[in-house]
């Protein structure tokens, strides 16, 4: 069947966004979850520290440079990946004053599914100092938080997951509802 062309008609692909504050369990359910439907995982957190990993002297704040060249390959990653008509699973804290100017500039057809994982609030402090004592790229990439601040997400529908013990509702809910 030489030069024969097959058509096939693709569904717009969907970007599963994990968000939700810091320790709650975000890149590990990400990875999880891309894994199980079978797709990449593009974390915001790992490419920073990607890049902090060649940037000798930083030091990390609000807003910093770093985090700001950050968030450009973050998007251009989802964008690139999404062209290509790649399901995928984007890891970050996202909220809207902070990342709906780059969602609105993915400029490619898809689907957002997004999941917010929250956690007991003793749960996120043992898991904060965990993270400070046994992550030190991670520690030394990012600003130092503790306790739970003000968490306003993204203003699109989401699937809620409880990550304090395992994850309610449980991995196949999670998986179907992504997947959509």
């Amino acid at each position: 069947m030489a030069g024969k062309q097959v058509s096939v008609r693709l569904e717009p692909p969907r970007l599963i966004l994990i968000t939700g504050p810091a320790s709650t369990g975000k890149t590990t359910l990400s990875h999880i979850l891309a894994r199980r439907i079978g797709c990449p995982m593009i974390s915001r957190n790992e490419i920073k520290e990607g890049i902090f990993l060649n940037t000798p002297g930083f030091e990390p704040a609000a807003g910093d440079p770093l985090t700001v060249a950050t968030l450009a390959v973050f998007f251009d990653a989802l964008t690139l990946l999404l062209r290509a008509g790649v399901t995928l699973v984007g890891e970050a804290a996202f909220q809207d004053h902070v990342w709906r100017n780059g969602l609105d500039r993915i400029d490619v057809p898809h689907t957002v599914r997004t999941v917010e994982c929250a956690c007991d609030p003793t749960v996120l402090v043992r898991r904060q100092a965990e993270r400070r004592e046994g992550d030190v790229v991670h520690a030394r990439a990012h600003p130092h938080t503790t306790g739970r601040a003000e968490w306003i997400g993204l203003t699109l529908p989401k699937l809620a997951v409880d990550t304090s013990d395992g994850y309610r509702p449980d991995l196949g809910e999670v998986a179907d509802y992504a997947l959509g």
